[in-house]
């Protein structure tokens, strides 16, 4: 039978303070009998130098008046608290006993009176005649200096271990309660602990504490645990690598996360206190990461928070690559069923035989694909955003949208702060959300208006649609993932995707409404990575309106 945690520290608490009590007990005793049989010594010797020092007395013992000694001798009595009190004369026999006037006459008894007809005073245990005693013997002197006499005083030690006992009694009872009070302390205490360790067992906690290293240990993602106070309480293995830590998690423990992290917004006590978040792109240290943060809580208490996160170019290259195929897939079908459809009309014409009117239309199509071509590939250095462009372009005009490209346009050279596929979704959705809020605006569609350009200290982005807009309740939260202005379909994720990049590359991002309907994105990223505010003068470029 298995006795639980809270019956076992009971038992052990009560069982060493009972032990403790025991001991102190015995400990109070023997030190109590030494101080008490001390004390009564001092006390048997001075009465006895002080009653053998009394003149009349002296005078009376040297005289052997018995009748007058035992006068004399039962006043002091009735006021002492001495067991006995004897005197003897100067050949060891009974002139006075304070309890057996009979003995008068009778040697005394123990054996220890030589030294005291000796001239000397002493203390000892002797045996007498009323038992086993503490007595301290004094000698009485005459004028003339002779020993005439004895004076004992003693107490029964029986007397002495009662005097004892009883205050080892009062000692226990106080000992008792006190116990008793252990008793419903231990109780509570042991259910405050069951309490706190969630009523679990010593051999349950151990066993969780090891399936939670392992767990830590065997979770891909960096996993960081941290206090109330922002200090680290757990790191594992992955969060360790992912920050390019050398130090072991022991050395890690108790210290700020601000001194493991470079501080950033994400670990802000105001940012951290105000909600919890999910799946935030943000730079831990030199590392781009996807961090999510949610607190510990318990019974209502803020004890910490758990930050996981994973190394968002290893997680959204996948996600890239996947979006990435699919516009290329997407912009060939488009591509194709353009084709397809200038195909079928050609062979309508060379079937009429028109020969004529076929190489007019080979001509036009052929003009307006290859200016569109030789504009964007002699712009453009990066043949994954030439082919972007072209798709966008021939999937905007099957939507019935035409995407127009300032003349100011230029790439020659690929931009440091921005990886390629980071680049390309910006530009994807922003032409994405420009053609869509095109099409759902009135006819006729006017065309989108693009400008892509890279100068020494920037790259500027303007996407500018007369759609239908963005509306005033949700312009303020528009890079809020989840919000969109669209309609249907799985959206909500562009422009918040749009504000990361853009964010994390030190750039700025501005809204405005464009004339007469509309909306213009305009985006500024500096070459240095340092944001530069889109009030500044863009050396005289003629911007998408």
């Amino acid at each position: 039978m298995k006795v639980s945690f809270q019956i076992k520290l009971f038992i052990s608490l009560v069982a060493f303070f009972s032990v403790l009590f025991a001991l102190l007990g015995g400990y109070y005793y023997v030190d109590v009998s030494r101080q008490l049989y001390q004390e009564m010594s001092t006390r048997a010797k001075i009465q006895a130098e002080e009653i053998a020092l009394i003149p009349t007395l002296r005078k009376e013992v040297e005289e052997k008046d018995i009748k007058a000694i035992h006068a004399f001798m039962h006043q002091i009595a009735d006021h002492s608290d001495a067991s006995f009190i004897v005197i003897g004369d100067n050949n060891g026999r009974h002139l006075f006993h304070s309890a057996f006037e009979d003995r008068v006459g009778t040697t005394l008894v123990g054996g220890d009176n030589a030294e005291v007809l000796q001239g000397k005073n002493i203390t000892t245990i002797r045996k007498g005649g009323l038992g086993i005693s503490l007595r301290s013997k004094a000698p009485v002197f005459n004028d003339a200096g002779q020993v005439v006499g004895i004076v004992s005083v003693g107490y029964l030690t029986s007397y002495l271990d009662t005097i004892t006992v009883s205050k080892v009694v009062n000692i226990l009872i106080a000992a008792v309660l006190l116990l008793i009070a252990l008793f419903i302390f231990s109780w509570y205490f042991t259910r405050s602990i069951k309490k706190q360790i969630f009523s679990l067992e010593p051999r349950e906690i151990g066993l969780l504490v090891r399936q939670q290293k392992a767990m830590m240990e065997s979770i891909y993602e960096g996993v960081i645990a941290i206090d109330a106070h922002l200090r680290i309480e757990v790191i594992n293995q992955a969060a360790r690598q992912l920050l390019g830590l050398q130090h072991p998690a022991r050395e890690l423990r108790g210290q700020l996360i601000s001194e493991v992290i470079n501080p950033v917004s994400f670990f802000t006590p105001q940012t951290m206190l105000a909600k919890d978040t999910h799946d935030e792109i943000c730079r831990f240290n030199d590392l781009t990461v996807i961090a999510s943060r949610v607190r510990i809580m318990l019974e209502d208490s803020l004890q910490g928070w758990v930050v996981t996160f994973r190394d968002r170019n290893e997680i959204d290259s996948l996600s890239a690559q996947l979006s990435q195929v699919k516009r290329y897939v997407d912009n060939l079908r488009i591509m194709r069923h353009e084709q397809l459809n200038r195909m079928t009309t050609l062979s309508g014409m060379l079937h009429m035989g028109r020969y004529e009117e076929a190489i007019g239309f080979i001509q036009a199509q052929s003009e307006h694909a290859q200016e569109l071509l030789d504009f964007i590939s002699s712009r453009f250095s990066s043949p994954t955003l030439c082919g972007l462009l072209l798709g966008k372009s021939a999937r905007a005009r099957e939507k019935g949208v035409e995407l127009n490209f300032d003349p100011a346009c230029r790439m020659e050279k690929p931009f440091a702060p921005l990886h390629e596929a980071e680049l390309i979704s910006i530009i994807g959705n922003l032409l994405d959300n420009a053609i869509e809020a095109t099409q759902r605006a009135p006819l006729p569609h006017e065309p989108v208006e693009v400008l892509i350009k890279l100068n020494e200290r920037e790259l500027i982005i303007e996407v500018a649609d007369q759609g239908v807009g963005i509306k005033p309740d949700i312009r303020e939260r528009i890079f809020e993932r989840g919000i969109t202005t669209k309609t249907r379909g799985d959206h909500g994720i562009g422009l918040y995707l749009i504000d990361s990049y853009v964010t994390q590359a030190g750039g700025a991002i501005e809204v405005a409404d464009n004339s007469p309907r509309g909306a213009i994105f305009s985006l500024f990223i500096p070459a240095t990575g340092i944001a530069q505010r889109p009030a500044q003068e863009l050396e005289d470029t003629d911007y998408a309106t």
